[in-house]
């Protein structure tokens, strides 16, 4: 065969190719085009979102089979042809999705482009002693309860963050982060470490304690770490939130006064875990416990403890940079009620009648 046929062939392939496309290409957009009724009506009314998995390796079929066994499409073949059409099908991404019966065909096939991170979640709430942060993060993402406690304990002076978080050089720094790990809801990384969890924490209190508040604990003649201890006794002891800045408000009185801070939440942390109520915290005080061994007790010892005793939120460090002014030296839970408020008091007798009413019992919140 000489050159010119083998030119000649070549072209007519090139030409049978193309036409192949072409018409492979016509003949998807008319199948399109037929159901487009159907790729813009959702499978479904339901907005609640669905967590959807494309392994590695999967095929568009056996993608398009897990949609519709999970409810989220009607229509294999349809999702098929549409990827196919839109030049989406070698685009889809192996990872984790969050779908709804909502989204049209259209919708979830541009999702699928773009696979999310895997993320795992923790949520630390308000007024949580550091052994009890650690459990928490254990139960809710792959960091070890050991692993934590380490690096807030003792690992983090080691580190970058005093540098990067100023706030953080106000704890000495053979002092753990109590008091300076804010509570709130936090995004991971499913390889994230101790360190890294920390690190938001870190910036979260950073971002919260604003020049304002620093300005307030030093008008009261607080430094930022007293401040901090203040506020974690607020959180422990304030369960109704207009007694806040109340609560806080006679615990400076007695401070200015150099009167003991009496705080029970100091002797509940100074008691440490009790294994008969499984808690941190325990549930009721007697008069025995008052006479705890521990500079953390505050009826035996003036001042504030030496450290923060609890995790504080920003309405508790706000109360305790502004508290209210009051003439009120003593506060107790109201028996009277069933709602975490207290009765406040001027003067010791007046608190007595309140104890007394009350059975006499001290009773934590």
């Amino acid at each position: 065969m000489n050159k010119r046929w083998i030119i000649l062939l070549s072209t007519l392939l090139a030409t049978f190719l193309l036409l192949g496309c072409a018409l492979e290409d016509i003949y998807l957009g008319v199948y399109i085009d037929s159901h487009s009724d159907e790729l813009s009506q959702p499978v479904g009314e339901d907005e609640t979102p669905v967590t959807f998995t494309v392994e590695s390796g999967e095929s568009v079929a056996e993608i398009a089979g897990n949609l519709k066994a999970m409810g989220l499409i009607s229509d294999t073949e349809l999702f098929r042809r549409y990827l196919q059409y839109k030049g989406l099908d070698a685009g889809i991404q192996a990872g984790t999705y969050s779908l709804q019966e909502t989204m049209t065909i259209p919708e979830i096939a541009r999702t699928l482009q773009k696979a999310e991170a895997q993320e795992q979640q923790v949520t630390i709430p308000e007024g949580k002693r550091i052994e009890e942060v650690a459990t928490l993060v254990s139960e809710q993402t792959n960091i070890p309860p050991d692993a934590f406690l380490q690096m807030a304990q003792t690992g983090w002076a080691t580190t970058d963050l005093a540098q990067r978080y100023p706030l953080l050089s106000a704890a000495p720094v053979t002092s753990s982060l109590e008091g300076f790990l804010y509570p709130d809801t936090y995004r991971l990384a499913m390889d994230a470490t101790a360190k890294d969890l920390i690190d938001k924490m870190a910036a979260n209190f950073e971002y919260h304690v604003t020049p304002d508040i620093e300005q307030g604990f030093a008008e009261q003649g607080l430094t930022l770490y007293e401040g901090i201890t203040l506020a974690s006794i607020v959180e422990r002891e304030a369960v109704r939130p207009e007694e806040r800045a109340l609560i806080a408000g006679v615990f400076h009185n007695r401070l200015d006064d150099g009167w003991p801070l009496s705080a029970c939440p100091t002797v509940q942390y100074a008691l440490g875990y009790r294994p008969d109520e499984g808690s941190w915290w325990k549930n009721q005080l007697f008069f025995s416990d008052l006479d705890v061994d521990s500079p953390y007790n505050t009826y035996r010892n003036l001042g504030l403890p030496p450290a923060p005793i609890a995790s504080p939120g920003i309405a508790s460090i706000q109360a305790a940079a502004s508290p209210a002014e009051t003439s009120y030296y003593f506060f107790m839970v109201d028996c009277a009620k069933n709602d975490g408020s207290h009765v406040f008091a001027e003067t010791e007798a007046e608190h007595n009648q309140n104890f007394e009413r009350c059975g006499g019992a001290i009773t934590s919140p």
